[in-house]
């Protein structure tokens, strides 16, 4: 059906071409005086037929660049595109102006107004698209204002966007968060993030497909949640193979803020002056999930750096280190807690097995 549509396209903008230019092309070759030839109908249907025949090798072709075409504005954010769009009016507005002054050259004043359309409008589209941010900060420049009594200055903020990672997915405290409703805004997760938690859930290690199958079990939670407003987005670097900087890039694109436990991004994103929420630093200011005299049931997955411990995790990735818990490697026992550790890299349970002797 889209190739019949272009090809009736072409076939039209070749009748148009052929009355446009087919006359002077007449005079040239002196046969402007044969009634036969040098007539309108004769001209429409020349131009008509040899673009229609085109159209039969060119279709193809200009399918696939509409659908490229397509497939990248659909990924650009809304922002973007509108900016372009209003770059693009301004830069037609431009090419009229200067067409109209150019309007008494002869030759130029047919040709001028589409190549000045196409150059002004290209490039106004191009700074409207990828100067957003700078043009929007030009209009919504914020006035200062002194506090005088009791008169004090308010400001609107708006929440924003907030871009999860794969560690703060896989974690699953951000559900719980979410619920109590203390997260404004938008909750994103980039499809590149979404891929790379179903690379881990398809891992062939047991630990790392349990984490991944987590992770997308927390996302549904989410999504389910009525307090919570899940975005997931297609934009995506094909430049940049590391997740974590097409997380930081994407966060500037969006002015949004990154939610993460993972330290290292924490440092990544100070460095690149994007705000970051960890939910590590959120939990030092809370009730940790266990509290020293605790039991709870672990499975002793391998042994400790220090002499006889043993190291067992919960679902959520978080390390128990069992002490004199080396003997018991493959079991699962009851240990009780002895303390935690808490920093903004993450947490840390400290334990030993409860009827050892």
């Amino acid at each position: 059906m889209l190739k019949k549509v272009v090809q009736i396209a072409f076939l039209l903008i070749g009748g148009t071409l052929g009355l446009l230019f087919l006359p002077p092309l007449y005079e040239l070759i002196h046969l402007s005086s044969n009634p036969w030839v040098n007539n309108p109908y004769v001209s429409v249907a020349i131009g008509a037929v040899l673009l229609f025949g085109l159209s039969f090798a060119l279709a193809e072709p200009f399918i696939r660049l509409m659908k490229l075409l397509e497939d990248s504005l659909l990924k650009a954010p809304v922002g973007d595109l509108l900016f372009g769009t209003l770059g693009l009016i301004v830069g037609l507005i431009l090419a009229f102006f200067i067409s109209f002054a150019l309007g008494d050259i002869p030759f130029i004043k047919d040709i001028a107004p589409v190549l000045l359309s196409i150059l002004f409008g290209y490039v106004c589209f191009q700074v409207g698209f990828k100067k957003r941010d700078e043009l929007l900060s030009v209009f919504t420049a914020k006035s200062t204002k002194k506090k005088d009594g009791l008169d004090v200055a308010q400001e609107s903020q708006d929440p924003g966007y907030k871009l999860l990672d794969t560690s703060v997915i896989i974690d699953g405290r951000i559900a719980d968060i979410s619920k109590t409703g203390f997260i404004e805004g938008t909750l994103v997760v980039p499809q590149f993030v979404l891929t790379e938690l179903q690379h881990i859930a398809d891992s062939s290690d047991t630990l790392k497909r349990t984490r991944g199958r987590r992770g997308l079990d927390i996302l549904k939670v989410l999504q389910d949640a009525p307090t919570s407003n899940v975005l997931i987005t297609e934009v995506d670097f094909e430049d940049i193979p590391e997740v974590d900087l097409k997380l930081v890039r994407l966060a500037k694109k969006m002015n949004g803020q990154i939610l993460t436990n993972d330290f290292n991004l924490n440092k990544v994103c100070d460095l690149h002056k994007v705000h970051v929420l960890n939910i590590n630093d959120l939990a030092n200011a809370v009730k940790p999930v266990v509290i020293p005299g605790e039991d709870m049931n672990v499975v002793v997955i391998k042994g400790g750096k220090e002499h006889n411990q043993g190291v067992a995790y919960l679902d959520d990735g978080t390390m128990i280190v069992v002490e004199e818990g080396k003997s018991y490697i493959g079991q699962a026992i009851t240990v009780v807690v002895t303390s935690v550790l808490q920093t903004s890299a993450g947490r840390m349970i400290f334990a030993k097995p409860k009827n050892h002797k």
